[in-house]
């Protein structure tokens, strides 16, 4: 086991290796990623590190080995990991949480990167946290019991109402997001989220709300478990291909605006297009 002294120099390593993935200036990122022992929100070790789609144990239970861009699984069965922290110091510096902002997590998994979220967003911040699956959904009650910012649902958040947000960050792959996700976005409210417009692209998508409507970003190759009622393809009246999905722009409530020729994906409720809103408005 390693000695305290280790441990704290290798979570201190692995803050700066976070910060640097985040690509952003604000220190803080790099403050909650030292300040949140990633071993309090995994079940007891040894642990199952993911490693191209098989899983390695660690030798014992020393969470020293906790502390580097890994998938570590919640549960094996059903495909369930706590995410890659490279990937998430990467969106957490995108979506840029500020003190005070009201966040919802969705798929919070067992709380790992909604303690840092709750964090981000004191004081007079709030984060909500959705979790499908009840038994992860009850870990994290446990494991945030000491952040007073945060509130755990246990249930779909695809069906329940969420909250007004400034940000809701989404941990699993949809292939469009509920319209009631983006009518709970604050002005400059922020969504991201694992886009799965098909079995071969996995992309993380931010979407702005901004006064002309809702901008889109695409970021970078993102793939995470699907999330429940949001991942059918059923609804899809247009699907993208790879390059296509990297053009996104703007998106649509179907009620708001049909779509037109600048579609590259069209869902029920939604449609995603290649032109930015200014030119949208013009």
């Amino acid at each position: 086991m390693s000695s305290a002294r280790d441990l704290k120099k290798a979570r201190s390593f692995y803050a700066d290796l976070m910060a640097t993935a985040s690509r952003s200036s604000d220190p803080r990122l790099r403050q909650v990623f030292e300040a949140v022992p990633r071993e309090a929100f995994m079940p007891p070790g040894p642990w199952n590190i993911l490693v191209d789609h098989y899983y390695v144990e660690t030798p014992d239970n020393d969470p020293i080995y906790l502390y580097q861009n890994a998938l570590v699984a919640l549960d094996i069965a059903k495909g369930i990991n706590n995410g890659e922290p490279y990937l998430h110091a990467a969106w957490i510096g995108a979506v840029s949480p500020q003190p005070g902002e009201q966040v919802c997590h969705i798929g919070a998994g067992t709380g790992y990167y909604t303690a840092m979220l709750s964090l981000l967003v004191l004081p007079d911040g709030h984060v909500t946290a959705f979790e499908i699956e009840d038994s992860l959904a009850q870990q994290a009650q446990r494991n945030l019991a000491s952040y007073t910012n945060v509130s755990v649902t246990s249930g779909d958040a695809t069906r329940m109402p969420i909250p007004s947000s400034d940000l809701i960050y989404v941990n699993a792959g949809a292939t469009c997001p509920p319209l009631s996700w983006l009518r709970a976005l604050r002005p400059d409210g922020r969504l991201i989220f694992p886009w799965r417009p098909s079995e071969t692209i996995g992309l993380a998508l931010l979407i702005r709300r901004v006064d002309e409507g809702y901008r889109a970003q695409p970021l970078m190759g993102s793939w995470f478990i699907p999330c429940v009622g949001a991942s059918s393809l059923g609804d899809c009246r247009r699907t993208p291909d790879r390059h296509e999905a990297h053009l996104v722009a703007s998106v649509w409530p179907t009620e708001e605006r049909e779509p037109d020729e600048t579609a590259v994906a069209i869902y029920r409720d939604l449609w995603f297009s290649s032109r930015d809103l200014q030119a949208a408005a013009t």
